[in-house]
């Protein structure tokens, strides 16, 4: 079992679309899979279409880690009964659903018993390949935790200036927390989304990102796309959503989990060139 936080520490680059976009590939590869909903405006949750009844969400679930029982508070996402359907063996994909509740765990000053929460919550099961953690966008408590309980950390980024920096900092975040709390914790790679091919800022930022942080740019990078709003809104896996830019998209995904489970990681701060941002 892997366990992959998906990071960033700038909003609105796509990261929950991102998480989204790699739970559908594990899902139509039959990766056994769970996706954690750390996020307190809970959209990878609405995205996956789950309908929790009497379960405990993944803030209620920190509260009481010990008893938190998992496996009876997950709820499988409404793109299972599609995968079941269409596919050749039974598909699992399941969520422990977002609520803003889980806000009073994104402080700053979470000591290290807290930050062990979530790695109580999930400690035991053994029904999942894959777990994709979607962080909130920021560096408190909740991310901290996410980290905690990774093996990995993939980081989303736009290609624009405001983003690179961000994603800077967030690869110094993680060799000063693997120093202090999770020494086994490797960066996964970064994610290039929402990329305009026409745009030649993107095509100068994406060169950049290429200079400063080498094979840890991951592969493909995620295109703009026009309709993923409605794939989300409509709480479908790209992966079943007609028409070629959705059937592109879902290849991309397809290529980037398997480029991103490949990922050995390295030390962030080898990967990180010294150089200023123009």
């Amino acid at each position: 079992m892997q366990v992959v936080s998906i990071s960033s520490l700038k909003g609105g680059v796509g990261k929950t679309s991102v998480t989204t976009g790699l739970a559908s590939a594990a899902l139509a590869a039959g990766i056994p899979t769970l996706v954690v909903d750390l996020d307190p405006h809970a959209d990878a949750s609405t995205a996956l279409g789950v309908q929790p009844d009497d379960q405990l969400d993944i803030g209620r679930m920190l509260k009481s880690p010990r008893r938190a029982k998992l496996a009876e508070n997950v709820v499988t996402s409404s793109w299972v009964a599609r995968e079941n359907y269409n596919g050749a063996k039974p598909a699992v994909l399941d969520v422990a659903v977002g609520s803003a509740y889980t806000g009073i765990y994104d402080r700053p000053d979470l000591g290290r018993r807290d930050l062990r929460r979530l790695s109580a919550v999930l400690a035991g099961t053994d029904k999942y390949q894959l777990i994709l953690v979607d962080c909130p966008p920021s560096l408190n408590g909740l991310t901290r935790m996410a980290w905690s309980a990774s093996d990995k950390v993939a980081l989303v980024a736009e290609p624009g200036l405001f983003s690179v920096a961000g994603t800077e900092r967030t690869m110094r975040a993680i060799q000063l927390f693997r120093q202090e709390f999770a020494p086994n914790l490797s960066p996964a790679g970064i994610i290039a989304n929402r990329v305009r091919s026409g745009s030649s800022e993107h095509a100068f930022r994406l060169a950049e990102m290429q200079s400063m942080f080498g094979e840890l740019l991951l592969t493909p990078h995620i295109p703009e796309q026009a309709n993923w709003q409605q794939i989300q809104g409509a709480a479908h896996s790209v992966h079943h959503w007609p028409g070629d830019s959705a059937k592109n998209a879902a290849s991309m995904f397809n290529t980037l989990l398997d480029n991103l489970l490949a990922s050995n990681g390295s030390d962030p701060a080898g990967a990180l060139r010294e150089r200023s941002l123009r």
